[in-house]
């Protein structure tokens, strides 16, 4: 039976004029390049956020850190002339030198604690600003920098609005350069230790966070890269009395391997009053309710603690 396929010309050569070059394929650059858009969360989506609230821990109030005259220079300040950005169960005032946060804020209700699953990692620009204020994707890529939470992404995760909270917390906003052996390591215990408290005693605590801005710190890809992090916890005591905590952590011999993945890091923890002193941030009178700092008054002498690992974590 006769075959009806078509025959297949092996001595076929094509003409020069009908060949296509090869093109390579693209490069990382080239695919990054072609990524979609980066996404926005628009000024109207985000109209409705309550953010931190002083008043979370009752009658121990706790405001909004204040500036320096020279820190309130370089706040990034929104139409309204406002300089925090408020989020579900936390806010944000940003810097308009360094495009990257001052500091963070977030009431942290263990009692109402709800597990909200990491789906993905999409991050997104904040419509109440130009996202040319913002650092984007762009310095994270081939490196071994962390997109690093500053409110962790788990914290504000509570109560009826949790699910909120949890997409609130991937805003560059939110984001900080932090090689991966500061986030994803020691800072990460410390994140631990103070969550992992809060809900198991159902307790609740209030918790501010950020970079020391350093006018030495160097510049990678445009952007300077902050050489500590420090954090400064309120909650109430056993007792119940108002007390506070604050801890700093250095990653500046990583800094001179951007490509490295972990290594030694140094974390103590410090006074309230030596953070206010290296930020020019001001948390209230939290330094009255943290033992370090009234002990460096009375004895006129700096109070550190190396934290080697989490069992020397204390609250």
């Amino acid at each position: 039976m006769p075959s009806h396929e078509p025959r297949v010309n092996l001595n076929h050569r094509p003409r020069l004029a009908d060949l296509r070059p090869l093109l390579p394929g693209p490069d990382a650059t080239t695919l990054l390049a072609r990524r979609a858009v980066p996404r926005v969360t628009s000024a109207a989506e985000l109209n409705d956020r309550q953010g931190y609230a002083e008043h979370f821990l009752g009658d121990f109030a706790v405001p909004w850190p204040s500036l320096s005259e020279g820190l309130e220079a370089r706040a990034y300040r929104l139409e309204n002339g406002a300089t925090r950005l408020d989020y579900t169960h936390f806010s944000v005032t940003m810097s308009s030198t360094r495009r990257i946060a001052l500091c963070v804020g977030v009431n942290i209700d263990g009692k109402q604690h709800v597990e909200v699953p990491r789906t993905g990692d999409t991050w997104a620009y904040d419509g109440r600003l130009p996202a040319t204020a913002q650092v984007g994707d762009e310095l994270y890529a081939n490196n071994g920098l962390d997109r690093g939470h500053l409110v962790r992404r788990q914290d504000p995760n509570w109560g009826e609005r949790a699910h909120t909270a949890n997409a609130d917390t991937f805003h560059f906003t939110n984001c900080a350069p932090q090689m991966s052996a500061f986030n994803q390591k020691t800072w990460l215990e410390l994140e631990d230790y103070i969550l992992d408290n809060t809900q198991r005693w159902k307790e609740r605590a209030t918790v501010f966070s950020g970079p020391v801005l350093a006018e030495s710190d160097r510049l990678y890809r445009g952007v300077q890269i902050p050489q500590a992090f420090w954090k400064v916890v309120a909650y109430l005591g056993d007792d119940g009395n108002p007390s506070a905590s604050a801890y700093m952590i250095d990653q500046r011999r990583e800094l001179d391997e951007l490509d490295l993945v972990f290594g030694p890091l140094r974390t103590y923890r410090r006074s309230v009053a030596a953070i206010e002193a290296l930020t020019g941030l001001r948390f209230g009178e939290l330094a009255s309710y943290d033992a370090f700092s009234n002990e460096e008054r009375a004895t006129g002498t700096k109070i550190e603690a190396v934290i080697s690992g989490p069992d020397s974590l204390r609250l």
